[in-house]
């Protein structure tokens, strides 16, 4: 096989490459001479630099004063690759090398996208439409950041830079090795890397990546139930007002509490058709929503996988049919499943913050809770005990 067709004429698939990024729009980045740091460098460096500077007089003695050439030539071997390159090194020594993130920020979001999902009969897509959600909130915050005012690439031995004006879109920019944007009104890093089949990785940096985050993840909703999964919105078709009044006076100080503690957790019970679920949904959308919370609808097998994710300052977790999920553990039933022990781990936070992890995101993470149930005979008995549910209601009119 000739492998120099698949290289291009040039002989190199480096350089086609190389070429290719310039026919996208990439510029080679030219390194400013900066007085300041070449101050500094002198300061700080003096014996370095004097040694590198006596080193590149003799790379240019040795090119002028060749005895082999006439002396026109050896004034042509003075821009020779040989010479031009020591001065290359020269220059990137004594200039400011282009800005990289600080990777000290304590706070990283990183995606692979586009995320691939793996479904089979003996596992849920919990990990999918975690992973889509995460990557749903870095391109949405790419979105709110919009134009970066420095976007570098470095690649076969040189720094290229790709010019802000002429951005258009992140899908459109080529990349063959890790770039980096920045954006200095939000303090927000980008670092890009290739994968194989077009897939790439992303990743935020910044000291405080919470109020971006907020913003890109408003009016999200999860939905898991069974194989089923979905990232949209949350939708409600019963506004609370139109609820019985004895709900709505109840729905009033649900929203006092949310917005007086940390962690709530709420119970409603009621027959089938009282407008359990609907109530959910409508404090979801009318109540939780506008305060930032981003609402996660669990059912059945999700709840046992389910860990709330640690980037997110304000969660919601609808878990309806409790009945049938946390089910008393005396019972036979419920001796095959660890839903019970899973959901009384959420009630009391312990589940995931019982470990303080190094790195990442660190927020005081709000929750709230809601679970429906048809009766609470069935429930375990450590659910209502105080401490985990703190308020309940009981549906008795019929509305849906």
């Amino acid at each position: 096989m000739d492998f120099d067709y698949f290289r291009g004429n040039d002989g190199s698939a480096e350089n086609r490459n190389r070429h290719n990024l310039l026919a996208s729009g990439w510029r080679p980045f030219n390194r400013d001479f900066n007085v300041k740091y070449f101050w500094e460098v002198l300061w700080n460096d003096t014996q370095e630099l004097t040694q590198r500077s006596v080193n590149l007089a003799s790379f240019y003695a040795d090119a002028l004063g060749r005895r082999d050439y006439s002396w026109w030539a050896n004034i042509l071997n003075v821009a020779s690759d040989y010479t031009r390159a020591e001065f290359e090194k020269y220059w990137n020594f004594i200039t400011p090398q282009p800005l990289t993130p600080d990777h000290r920020y304590k706070d990283v979001l990183s995606t692979e996208t586009p995320i691939i999902q793996f479904v089979s009969r003996n596992s849920i897509p919990i990990d999918y439409v975690l992973n889509r959600l995460q990557e749903i909130t870095v391109l949405r915050s790419l979105e709110i950041l919009d134009r970066p005012d420095i976007i570098t690439q470095y690649y076969s031995e040189r720094d290229f830079y790709f010019p802000p004006e002429k951005f258009i879109s992140w899908e459109r920019l080529d990349v063959l090795n890790t770039v980096y944007a920045y954006w200095s009104q939000y303090d927000v890093w980008l670092q890009i890397d290739p994968y194989d089949r077009g897939r790439r990785h992303y990743s935020l940096m910044a000291r405080n990546l919470a109020p971006l985050i907020n913003k890109a993840t408003y009016d999200l909703a999860v939905m898991l139930s069974g194989y089923q999964s979905r990232v949209g919105k949350v939708q409600s078709q019963y506004p609370i007002r139109t609820f019985p009044s004895g709900i709505q006076n109840f729905t009033d100080t649900v929203q006092q509490t949310v917005l007086n503690q940390n962690q709530l957790a709420v119970l409603v019970h009621g027959e089938p058709g009282t407008g359990k679920t609907a109530w959910t949904q409508a404090v979801a959308k009318e109540i939780l929503v506008p305060l930032g919370y981003v609402i996660f609808i669990l059912d059945h097998d999700a709840i046992t996988n389910f860990v709330p994710p640690t980037y997110l300052e304000r969660i919601c977790i609808i878990i309806n049919e409790a009945d049938n999920l946390a089910q008393n553990r005396a019972s036979e039933v419920a001796q095959y499943n660890n839903k019970t022990e899973h959901i009384l781990s959420l009630l009391d936070g312990t589940l995931y913050q019982s470990v303080i992890d190094e790195g990442g995101i660190q927020i005081q993470q709000k929750l709230v809770i809601l679970l429906t149930c048809n009766t609470t005979e069935r429930l375990d008995p450590a659910m209502l005990r105080k401490g985990r549910v703190d308020l309940m209601c009981e549906f008795i009119q019929k509305y849906v």
